[in-house]
């Protein structure tokens, strides 16, 4: 799949701007391309030279940039890798944590929202840098193998649970598996997988990846 499709197929990360209101507190994605742009000129980076760093294509860091596309899991890793940076640090600058003692809540429905055409993804505990796990919560919409395009691999090791509705977990070396409420999957994430709801409604999973 070529850097111009940027089709979500990996919980992947955003931030968002809170907006209170006499009845409830809104929460809305913040626009990446702002950011990448910001980072970018800060590394005094033309787009052809952040293009050969991070091994994107120029035309692809321009659309991000402008806001035209939404980055995939994987060029973000490609992003935070060649500017040398965290991936959260892409949606946010970094906080001054120590690395004792550490916590951080995200009460249920205010994590950081990032919808995409298979995936509606919330990411969780963005208040700590370095961390050594992504947590997500993530409604799946996609309904077919077809809505992936090609099978999803990258580095580290995955943790699935599933919370609600029903999931198919398709994997590149065994048989399609029904997931239910309460099952879970745990599997190496260089091995190609990717999975559909076979439910009603969207499905709702737990997602954590270890690098």
């Amino acid at each position: 799949m070529s850097d111009e499709q940027q089709v979500d197929v990996y919980p992947s990360m955003t931030v968002v701007k809170e907006f209170e209101s006499e009845k409830a507190d809104k929460i809305e994605p913040m626009k990446l391309g702002k950011r990448l742009k910001e980072i970018r000129v800060s590394h005094g980076l033309t787009l052809e030279e952040a293009s050969k760093r991070t091994g994107l294509a120029r035309s692809t860091l321009s659309k991000i940039e402008n806001e035209q596309i939404s980055p995939t899991f994987q060029a973000m890793q490609k992003l935070a890798g060649g500017l040398e940076i965290d991936i959260p640090q892409l949606f946010a600058p970094p906080k001054q944590l120590k690395a004792t003692g550490r916590r951080d809540i995200t009460r249920n429905e205010q994590g950081k929202p990032h919808p995409t055409t298979t995936y509606e993804h919330e990411l969780l505990a963005t208040q700590l840098t370095n961390k050594k796990m992504m947590p997500f919560k993530s409604k799946v919409r996609a309904r077919a193998f077809e809505d992936y395009g090609d099978w999803i691999r990258h580095d580290g090791e995955e943790f699935l649970l599933v919370l609600e509705g029903d999931i198919t977990f398709y994997s590149e070396f065994y048989e399609p598996v029904t997931l239910n409420p309460g099952d879970s999957v745990y599997y190496d994430a260089n091995m190609g997988h990717m999975l559909t709801s076979v439910s009603d409604d969207d499905a709702l999973i737990l997602w954590v990846t270890a690098s």
